[in-house]
């Protein structure tokens, strides 16, 4: 293909392949001198395709930028060599796009085992933890969920995308009907040696971060717990200090009551002799003490069960 319109095409390459489909020679084919014609001498990885209808080689190395794939006809149809050569061709380029992900999963690992030990010394101070250190293992949990969340959103994408490419390698092997070639190994063979360690890696890291976001959320909901069951115990505390003000503030006013009702019989009992020297003054025969000493238990209790009276319209208004 031309350089030019290779190099104007978007995006990055991520597979390269030259391909050639020629016709089985009657000889079974010498290994060395087609790794040496064609492979630079590299060990091959081949095996029989369609049933043995036709044989694949490759080395799975890269040659100026690109792989090498020779598939060897003997009696497959136009059709049939077009559907494995696609499907050969399908085999590479999903074998790299599920290795994208295990660079991820090493760059992650190392942040996991940070991340594992801060879980494990939170949670650990948070057996022997105080109620004043309640609420900064609160903060350090919530920020290490924060970023673990962080990290599982960017790279889930990833993790799922190279399952499913693994997939359908293994897919595209079977559909290949390799027969094995004595001496060599087989694309499936080659896979699971090379690919498959990989993928186990991307599935181990993915599921050590799962793991470890549920973990950091159970802790957090049991620190939680200990916050809510702190707060409703000061919160206790703070009812049972308003009680016993409001018990203060009861006898208070019990008090100033009594006092109130002193005070205004006092008044009025004063206001009774005032006007019983009145009487007098004005020459109405009235013995000014002894009215004044009976009006006393008459205006006290009078005036008690008139702020007795008000206390009770208050209370029904507050209620």
């Amino acid at each position: 293909m031309p350089a030019d319109w290779l190099a104007e095409l978007p995006g990055q390459v991520m597979v390269a392949t030259h391909a050639a489909l020629l016709p089985a020679s009657v000889l079974a084919p010498d290994f060395d001198s087609l790794s040496t014609r064609h492979f630079g001498g590299n060990v091959l990885v081949g095996a029989g395709i369609a049933g043995g209808a036709g044989t694949a080689f490759t080395d799975v190395r890269l040659h100026d930028g690109y792989g090498r794939l020779l598939v060897l006809n003997r009696d497959m149809t136009e059709r049939q060599a077009g559907r494995m050569m696609q499907r050969l061709l399908e085999i590479d380029t999903y074998r790299l796009m599920a290795l994208l992900a295990l660079p991820v999963a090493q760059s992650l690992s190392p942040w996991l085992n940070q991340a594992e030990r801060e879980l494990a010394e939170v949670t650990n101070a948070l057996a022997a933890a105080a109620e004043t250190d309640e609420p900064a293992l609160l903060d350090r949990l919530t920020r290490l969920e924060a970023q673990i969340e962080s990290r599982e959103a960017e790279n889930h994408f990833r993790f799922t995308a190279a399952a499913a490419y693994h997939e359908l390698v293994q897919r595209r092997i079977e559909e290949l009907r390799e027969v094995r070639i004595q001496g060599l190994q087989n694309f499936e063979e080659f896979t699971e040696r090379r690919l498959a360690p990989a993928m186990a890696t991307c599935r181990s890291v993915a599921a050590r971060l799962e793991s470890l976001s549920q973990r950091v959320a159970r802790a957090t909901q049991l620190l939680s717990t200990r916050v809510d069951v702190s707060r409703e115990r000061q919160n206790q505390q703070v009812l049972v200090s308003m009680n016993r003000r409001a018990e203060a503030q009861l006898r208070l006013q019990q008090t100033v009551e009594g006092l109130s009702v002193a005070a205004i019989t006092y008044y009025i009992v004063g206001l009774v002799s005032y006007a019983a020297n009145g009487l007098l003054s004005a020459g109405v025969p009235v013995n000014v003490e002894a009215v004044t000493a009976l009006s006393i238990p008459v205006v006290a209790i009078a005036v008690a069960l008139g702020v007795r009276h008000v206390r009770k319209l208050v209370t029904g208004t507050a209620r």
